[in-house]
C-alpha cells in the first residue's frame, strides 16, 4: 500500500492502461463489465478522468436544485454511462469523478463529481489536479466497498512519464490505490510491438512491476503470423500476453466515446431520406443521432469541414455544441450558413438540438465569457428566438409524453443557456409529465420547416422517431433501438469470452 492514501478494502480491482489513446480501452472494459456481470458478479467501472463532450446524466451529483426548482443531476462521460449499463446499474458520478469538456480556445470545463467548476486553461488545470486526487480515491474506495470487482480504465497512454508527478488517471493513481495493471495496445494501426516495448522501457521499475501482462486489441488477420511479435513483446518486457482481442465489427451499434469516431466511416442505413449533419469543432452528445443512423430508410451523413452540405439533403441537423458561438463562426467560415439558408429556401427542413437549437435563433450572447471571450454572435435567424449563455447549468433527466405524437420519451437536458423570444409561442414539442398539464418545449418556424429543442435523446423513443420521420418525408422500420444496444453489449461480452481468458484476468485482480 502507498502513502496511506490507498483505496483499499472491498472487492477486487484491475486497471487497464493503454500504450496510446484510442486503443479501445473503453469498449474492452464495457465488454468485460457485461461478461462478468452475466456471471453474477457485482461489477463497477471506473475512470478517474475522462475528456469528452459526449456526456450522460447521472442519478446523483453534488448539485443544488435549479432556480426553477427542478432537481439537478450530475454528469459523467458517455463511455462510463455505457459501461454502467453493461453492469446493469444506473450511471453514478463516482464512476467518473472528473470530466473535462473541451471548449473553443479557452481550455476545458472541469466537472468534479458531476458539478461544473468552471473553465480552466491547461496550465491552471495541471496545477489543480493534485487537489482532485483525494476525491478520486474516495470515489474508488466507495465503489470497491460495494462491488465484487472494479474495472478501472486509464486515460490516454500510461507511459507519458513527463506527466507522472501530476497524474491522476494512470500510473500515479495505480500507485496510490495499489492497483494491478494490464497494458492494452492497438494492432489495427500498426506499431503494436514498438508501443508495448517502448511503454515498458519508459516506465520506472516500480510501475513496471504493477503490470500483470498485456492485451492486443483490434486484431484482424492471422494470429499465427503475429505470434513472433508477441514473442518479442513478452521477451523484451517480461510481461505475459493475456490475450488477443479480435476486431469487434458491431462496435458501431454502441455510442461512441468522443468525436474521434466521426473521423471514420459510420454505420448508416443508406436509405431514401438523406440527413446531413455539419461536423462542428466542439460537437457534443452526437449519440442523439445514433437511432436515426440505425434506421434502414435513413442515409445520415456527417459533413466534414471543407465539404459543402449536400444539395440532395432532405434534413439538416445541427447537433449539440460545447462552444455555440465558436461553432457558429465555423459554420460561416465553411459556408455552411449559406448552404443551410439555400436548403430552407428550396423547401428543406432543419432541426437544431441544444447548441444547434441556439444557433437557429437571431443571436447568441455570452456576456460572462462562459464559453469563450465575452460577446455576442449573430445566429442563423431561422427561429425568432435569442439565447444568453450563463453560468447556471440545467442538468436533469426527462421522462415524459410528447402529446402531439402520443409517444413516451426518455431524454435529458444539459445546457448553460436561457432562450427567449416570440418563437417560443410556437413550441415544437408539447410535454406532459405524469398525466399533468402539458408544457411547451423548443420552437418551430411558422412554415413548420425549422425546429429546435433542448431535449437530448428523444430519438431513442421508437414511436417518436417513427412519428418524426413520417413528418419529414421518411419512413421508419420496426426497430427496437434499446434492444439493439443491449444486443450489441451482449455480443461484445460474447466476443470477450471467446477471445480472452476471463478467469485469468480475474486472477490478475486483487
Amino acid at each position: 500500500m502507498a502513502d496511506g492514501d490507498t483505496a483499499a478494502g472491498g472487492g477486487r480491482v484491475l486497471m487497464f492502461q493503454g500504450t496510446s489513446s484510442d486503443v479501445g480501452k473503453s469498449l474492452l472494459v464495457a465488454g468485460l463489465c457485461r461478461a462478468y456481470a452475466r456471471r453474477g458478479l457485482v461489477v463497477r467501472p471506473f475512470k478517474a478522468q475522462n475528456m469528452s463532450n459526449n456526456a450522460a446524466v447521472a442519478v446523483d451529483g453534488d448539485l443544488p436544485p435549479h432556480p426553477d426548482g427542478t432537481p439537478q443531476r450530475g454528469e459523467i462521460g458517455r463511455a462510463q454511462a455505457l459501461q454502467a449499463r453493461a453492469c446493469y446499474i444506473p450511471p453514478s458520478v463516482d464512476l467518473n469523478p472528473v470530466l473535462l469538456k473541451p471548449q473553443a480556445e479557452v481550455g476545458s470545463q472541469v466537472v468534479l463529481r458531476g458539478r461544473s467548476l468552471g473553465t480552466r486553461m491547461p496550465r491552471d488545470y495541471h496545477a489543480m489536479r493534485q487537489d482532485l486526487l483525494p476525491v478520486i480515491l474516495n470515489s474508488l474506495r466507495g465503489l470497491r466497498a460495494t462491488a465484487d470487482v472494479v474495472l478501472v480504465e486509464g486515460a490516454g497512454s500510461g507511459a507519458e512519464i513527463y506527466l507522472r508527478d501530476s497524474d491522476i488517471s494512470n500510473m500515479r493513481l495505480a500507485e496510490k490505490a495499489d492497483l494491478p495493471v494490464v497494458m492494452v495496445t492497438d494492432n489495427d494501426r500498426g506499431g503494436a510491438t514498438a508501443a508495448m516495448v517502448g511503454s515498458h522501457d519508459l516506465l520506472d521499475p516500480a510501475d513496471r512491476a504493477r503490470v500483470q501482462g498485456y492485451l492486443v486489441n483490434k486484431f484482424r488477420g492471422d494470429v499465427s503470423i503475429f505470434q513472433p511479435a508477441m514473442d518479442i513483446m513478452t521477451e523484451r518486457t517480461g510481461w505475459p500476453c493475456l490475450g488477443v482481442l479480435r476486431w469487434f465489427y458491431e462496435a458501431g451499434r454502441l455510442p461512441a466515446e468522443d468525436s474521434l469516431a466521426l473521423e471514420r466511416a459510420a454505420e448508416s442505413g443508406g436509405g431514401d431520406l438523406t440527413i446531413a449533419v455539419p461536423r462542428l469543432s466542439r460537437i457534443a452528445n452526437f449519440d442523439d443521432l445514433d437511432p436515426l443512423s440505425a434506421e434502414p430508410g435513413v442515409d445520415l451523413r456527417f459533413v466534414q469541414p471543407g465539404a459543402p452540405i449536400p444539395k440532395d439533403a432532405d434534413v439538416v441537423i445541427l447537433p449539440g455544441s460545447k462552444a455555440t458561438r465558436s461553432d457558429l463562426d465555423l459554420l460561416r467560415r465553411q459556408g455552411w450558413d449559406t448552404d443551410i439558408h439555400a436548403h430552407v429556401r428550396h423547401g428543406g427542413r432543419v432541426l437544431g438540438i441544444c447548441g444547434g437549437y441556439q444557433m437557429l435563433g437571431r443571436v447568441v450572447r455570452d456576456p460572462q465569457g462562459v464559453e469563450g471571450a465575452p460577446g455576442e454572435t449573430p445566429g442563423l435567424g431561422l427561429l425568432d428566438i435569442e439565447t444568453e449563455i450563463g453560468a447556471e447549468k440545467r442538468l436533469h433527466d426527462v421522462e415524459t409524453t410528447e402529446t402531439g405524437s402520443g409517444s413516451r420519451i426518455t431524454g435529458y437536458e444539459m445546457h448553460m443557456g436561457c432562450t427567449t423570444g416570440p418563437g417560443l409561442d410556437r413550441p415544437w414539442l408539447s410535454l406532459a409529465d405524469g398525466g399533468g398539464p402539458s408544457r411547451p418545449e423548443g420552437s418551430v418556424s411558422a412554415d413548420g420547416r425549422v425546429m429546435g429543442t433542448y431535449l437530448h435523446g428523444l430519438f431513442g423513443s421508437d414511436s417518436f422517431r417513427a412519428h418524426w420521420l413520417h413528418q419529414v418525408g421518411g419512413r421508419a422500420a420496426q426497430l427496437d433501438f434499446e434492444a439493439r444496444v443491449e444486443g450489441a453489449l451482449d455480443a461484445l461480452a460474447d466476443h470477450c469470452e471467446t477471445h480472452l481468458d476471463l478467469d485469468a484476468l480475474l486472477r490478475c485482480a486483487r
